[in-house]
C-alpha cells in the first residue's frame, strides 16, 4: 500500500450557514406568511432516509463509511450495492452504497446523494464482507480491494437484459478420483454440501483440468457456485474446455483481466446476476460473485503469478480460504508440487491431503535421472558440442527413435544472457556504467557480435578482469536460443522448436522434435515426451531467493509431469548433484516430504508462513517514521532496515527496506498496527511513499 501525493484535508463540507432573517418593523404588525420551499430544496427519502457510503479514495485515515442523506427522488434507484456519486470535501468522487439506515450518529446536517450512477447492485453485502476481510488481513484500504474485486462498469452491457440461470447439469463420475486416498470422500463432500478442505497432489500425468471440471461440475449439480483459479492463460483455456464438457458453455464463464471492458463486465454480471454457475479464471477471478458457493479451487499455488502485483497485494490462495471459511464451502488447493504453506494446512489438521498411494505413484511417474554439472559428456562429438551428459543425449535418441519429442528446460531466455571471466569466475561487468555483458547473439559483417552490456547496450571488445587480468569469458547460464542452436546441431534432422516469453506454445504434436523452453513455458505434448531434460539446476537452485528449493522443485516436477511413465520409456534427466534435497524429492516424486522439510527450516529462521511478516519500503526517512510508530505485539520483532537499489552522491541508500515479524498467532494484530501507522501518516499528509506489503515473497 502506497501513500499518496498531499491532498487537501478530506472532510464533510461545513453546513451553510443561515440567512438572519430581516428585523420585524414595528409599524407593520400583519401576520407573517408561512416559510415557502426554496427552488430546487430536496427531502429525504420516506424510509431509510440515511445511507453509508464507502468513498473510492485510497488514503488510510478514510478507510471507514461516510453518512449520506438520500433524496427522495433517488429512493427506488439507490439500493444497497450500487454505485453513486458524492461530494466530499468539496469533490465529486465515485463511492458504493453500502446500506440504508433510520439514524446517523453525525451531529451536523447531513450532505445529499448526488446521483446514482447505476442502480446494479454491483457490491453485495457478501463481497463486501470478502473485500472488507482481504483488506484488514492485508493492512490495505477497501477502496483498493474494490478496485481488484469489481471490473469497470459498461453501461451498454449493463443495460443488456440478464440471461436466464443455466440448468443444472448432471452429477458427473468421478471414479478417477479414487486413485487418490480421500479423493472420492472429498467429492461427496461437495455432493452433499458439506464444507470440507483438501490439498491434491496430482499424479504425473494426470488430466487435472478434467479433474477440476468434474469437482466443480458435483457442486453444480446441487446448484451450487465453484470458483476455478489457475496461473495462466494456457491452464484456463484448458480448465474452461473441461467444464464446457461437464457442465455446458452456458454454465462457464471464463473470467481475466485481458478481456475488453464490455466482454469483462458482461460475463461479470452474468455470475453476479446468478446465470452462470461455475467460473474459471485467473487471479483476476478470486473475487468472482457467484451464488451460493460450493467450491473454491487454486491450481498451483506456489505461482508467483497468483500474487496480485497492485496494493494491497492479496494472494489467491488466501483470499479464497477465507471465502470458504465465510461460506462453509469446500476448498481445494491442487498442483505437481507442494509449498510450504500448502503443507503447514496440512500439519494443522486445517486441511486434508489428497495423494495417491505409492504403487499408483511407481505406475505414473517416469525414471529420473540426476547428473552433477561437471557431468562426463559422450564420446560423440555431436553430444559434447551440444554440452549433453551421454545419459541425457541417449534418452533423447531413445525418444526420437519411438517417435516421440524430447523436452528441453532452460533456466534462462536469449542466447548467452549471463558472462563471467573464464578463469575466477568473476561476474563480467560492463566498464562504463558496471551492468552485466551477455552475449547477444547474431552476427555483423560475418563476425559473431561481441559481449554488450545488458543495461547500457554498449559493445565490450576489450574485455579483461578486474580481478585475475584474464581476457577470457565463459557462460553463467546458456540461455534458450543458444540451447536450441546447439541442440540443432547434435540432432541433425529433428526440428527444434522453441517456447518462451516471446511466443508460448499450448501444445505440440506427438511426433520427434526437440522442444526448448524456459520454466513455465512447457507445452503439452500428444501422447507425452519421451524424455525431459531438465538443464542447468544449479542456476535455479543458486538463487538469493528463499524459496529458491522450492521453486526449483515445483519448475522440475511441471516439466516431469509430461512426461510418459517409467513403463512407457519416459525418462527425466536433470542436471543437479543427486545428494541434494531437492533433487531426492523429485527422484521419489515426493514433494511432501521436500514441503515438511521447507516448513521446519522456516520455522526454525522465523520465516513464513511459520511467522507473519511485514515489509515496509521506502526512503529511510519514510520508514523510519513508519517504524517509530508502530506498537507491536508481544512477539513482534523489527529486522533492518537494510538498503535497496541506487545511492544518492553522498553515498546514502536512496531506499530502504525493514522487516516485521511476529508469530502467526499475531498475524492479524500485525496487520492492524501496521494500518494504524499509515493511516496516521496519511492524515499528517506525509509527503514521501510508503510500500507496505504483508507477507511478501521476496524477502532476500
Amino acid at each position: 500500500m502506497t501513500s499518496s501525493e498531499p491532498t487537501p484535508l478530506w472532510d464533510l463540507p461545513e453546513p451553510p450557514r443561515s440567512t438572519p432573517e430581516p428585523k420585524a418593523t414595528p409599524a407593520k404588525k400583519t401576520p407573517r406568511k408561512p416559510a415557502r420551499s426554496r427552488k430546487g430544496q430536496q427531502t429525504p427519502a420516506p424510509e431509510l432516509p440515511v445511507a453509508k457510503i464507502a468513498v473510492d479514495i485510497p488514503l488510510a485515515h478514510l478507510d471507514r463509511t461516510f453518512d449520506y442523506q438520500v433524496p427522495e427522488k433517488l429512493h427506488e434507484s439507490a439500493v444497497p450495492g450500487c454505485r453513486v456519486r458524492v461530494r466530499f470535501a468539496g469533490q465529486l468522487v465515485d463511492g458504493y452504497l453500502i446500506e440504508r439506515t433510520d439514524t446517523t450518529e453525525y451531529e451536523r446536517k447531513l450532505a445529499y446523494l448526488e446521483r446514482v450512477t447505476s442502480s446494479e447492485p454491483v457490491l453485495p453485502p457478501s463481497l463486501h464482507a470478502v473485500c472488507r476481510s482481504v483488506a484488514d488481513r492485508y493492512a490495505g484500504t477497501l477502496s483498493d480491494v474494490l478496485r481488484l474485486a469489481l471490473p469497470p462498469r459498461h453501461a451498454k452491457a449493463e443495460g443488456e437484459p440478464p440471461a436466464a440461470p443455466a440448468p443444472a447439469p448432471d452429477a458427473p463420475d468421478v471414479s478417477a478420483w479414487s486413485r487418490y486416498h480421500h479423493g472420492e470422500a472429498f467429492l461427496e463432500a461437495i455432493a452433499e454440501s458439506r464444507q470440507a478442505n483438501a490439498v491434491w497432489q496430482a499424479l504425473p500425468g494426470e488430466d487435472w483440468p478434467r479433474r477440476l471440471a468434474e469437482a466443480a461440475a458435483t457442486a453444480a449439480a446441487r446448484g451450487r457456485g465453484a470458483v476455478l483459479v489457475v496461473p495462466d492463460h494456457r491452464d484456463l483455456t484448458r480448465v474452461h474446455e473441461a467444464c464446457i464438457e461437464l457442465v455446458g458453455e452456458q454454465g462457464v464463464a471464463a473470467l481475466i483481466a485481458g478481456l475488453g471492458p464490455a466482454e469483462r463486465y458482461r460475463r461479470w454480471l452474468s455470475v453476479l446476476r446468478g446465470a452462470v454457475r461455475v467460473v474459471v479464471g485467473t487471479r483476476a477471478a478470486m473475487f468472482a460473485p457467484v451464488a451460493d458457493p460450493g467450491l473454491f479451487v487454486v491450481w498451483d499455488d506456489g505461482d508467483d503469478l497468483h500474487l496480485d502485483p497492485h496494493a494491497p497485494y492479496p494472494h489467491v490462495r488466501d483470499v479464497l480460504m477465507d471465502r470458504a471459511h465465510a461460506t462453509k464451502s469446500a476448498f481445494l488447493a491442487g498442483g505437481f508440487a507442494r509449498t510450504a504453506e500448502a503443507q503447514l494446512l496440512v500439519e494443522s489438521g486445517w486441511a486434508q491431503q489428497i495423494q495417491a498411494g505409492r504403487a499408483e505413484l511407481r505406475a505414473a511417474a517416469p525414471r529420473v535421472t540426476p547428473v552433477g554439472e561437471d557431468f562426463d559428456v559422450a564420446r560423440d562429438e555431436a553430444a559434447r558440442v551440444a554440452r549433453l551428459p551421454a545419459v541425457a543425449f541417449e534418452a533423447a535418441r531413445q525418444a526420437f527413435a519411438a517417435g516421440l519429442p524430447a523436452l528441453v528446460q532452460v533456466p534462462r531466455r536469449g542466447y548467452v544472457p549471463g558472462l563471467s571471466c573464464g578463469h575466477c569466475r568473476t561476474p563480467a561487468h560492463c566498464r562504463r556504467c558496471a551492468g552485466p555483458l551477455a552475449l547477444p547473439g547474431g552476427s555483423a559483417d560475418g563476425a559473431p557480435r561481441p559481449p554488450a552490456c545488458r543495461w547500457c547496450g554498449v559493445p565490450e571488445t576489450a574485455f579483461r578482469c578486474p580481478a585475475c587480468g584474464s581476457v577470457r569469458l565463459r557462460a553463467v547460464v546458456v540461455g534458450a536460443k543458444r540451447t536450441a542452436e546447439e541442440l540443432g546441431r547434435a540432432f541433425p534432422g529433428v526440428p527444434v522448436r522453441t517456447s518462451g516469453a516471446t511466443e508460448v506454445l499450448a501444445t505440440v504434436p506427438g511426433r520427434p522434435a526437440l522442444v526448448v523452453c524456459t520454466p513455465g513455458a512447457e507445452p503439452v505434448a500428444e501422447g507425452g515426451y519421451g524424455a525431459a531434460l531438465l538443464l542447468d539446476g544449479w542456476a535455479l537452485l543458486g538463487r538469493q531467493d528463499l524459496r529458491a528449493a522450492e521453486e526449483t522443485l515445483r519448475r522440475w516436477m511441471a516439466a516431469g509431469s509430461l512426461v510418459r511413465p517409467a513403463s512407457g520409456g519416459g525418462r527425466v534427466i536433470v542436471g543437479a548433484e543427486g545428494g541434494l534435497a531437492v533433487v531426492q524429492a523429485l527422484v521419489r516424486w515426493d514433494p511432501a516430504w521436500h514441503a515438511s522439510q521447507e516448513l521446519d527450516q522456516r520455522r526454525e529462521l522465523g520465516f513464513p508462513p511459520a511467522m507473519r511478516m511485514a515489509s515496509v519500503e521506502g526512503s529511510p526517512a519514510a520508514v523510519a517514521s513508519v517504524l517509530d510508530d508502530l506498537p507491536l505485539p508481544g512477539s513482534g520483532e523489527v529486522l533492518g532496515p537494510v538498503p535497496l537499489g541506487d545511492y544518492d552522491d553522498e553515498g546514502n541508500a536512496e531506499r530502504e527496506r525493514a522487516l516485521v515479524r511476529v508469530a502467526r498467532p499475531d498475524g492479524r494484530a500485525l496487520a492492524t498496527v501496521v494500518r494504524d501507522a499509515v493511516a496516521r501518516r496519511d492524515a499528517r499528509k506525509a509527503v514521501e511513499p510508503v510500500r507496505v506489503q504483508l507477507d511478501p515473497l521476496d524477502l532476500i
